[in-house]
């Protein structure tokens, strides 16, 4: 077996990453997962390897995070996001795609997953659209919540930069 690259990397303070995220919507609620020790959450997925296609990527990423038959949909969006975190300047690529995860949803336990990966115990939330709940979850990217809410019906572009001006 080959050495794993995942595509993040820094350059000069800055790091450069290529992930992959699956839409999981059911029931009006929203898949979403925390990493131990961050103070956000993020929809499942991953960061893609050298060699692999974002499709394969995230069949992987879902594979080993949840552990569950995943069905991926149709891509429906790209993003270029700049965000600064833990003293670094993010410059994330993003490829989003809609998943099903058949006989799965909502059952009113909190979280609904807890799994290891990584060295990290990962914790999987569903989060209801309507409200402010995905901002009190502080979903990220920022601009997740709203376009949750509201997808698209063709696939779309979103570039979007919420790092302080210089």
């Amino acid at each position: 077996m080959s050495a794993r690259h995942v595509i993040s990397f820094p350059i000069e303070g800055q790091r450069f990453n290529f992930r992959v995220a699956g839409i999981i919507i059911v029931d009006g609620h929203v898949l979403v997962c925390r990493e131990d020790d961050d103070g956000y959450t993020m929809l499942p997925g991953g960061r893609i390897e050298l060699g692999e296609t974002s499709a394969l990527s995230l069949e992987r990423e879902m594979a080993e995070e949840l552990a569950m038959p995943a069905t991926l949909g149709p891509m429906i969006a790209t993003s270029e996001s700049f965000y600064r975190r833990a003293g670094e300047d993010f410059h994330e690529l993003g490829f989003f795609y809609t998943v099903d995860l058949p006989g799965q949803g909502p059952n009113g336990t909190s979280p609904w997953l807890q799994r290891p990966d990584e060295g990290h115990i990962l914790s999987f939330y569903w989060v209801p659209l309507a409200g402010d709940a995905l901002e009190a979850f502080n979903l990220q990217p920022r601009w997740l919540p709203e376009f949750l809410r509201n997808l698209p019906d063709q696939q779309t572009h979103i570039a979007y930069d919420e790092r302080e001006p210089a």
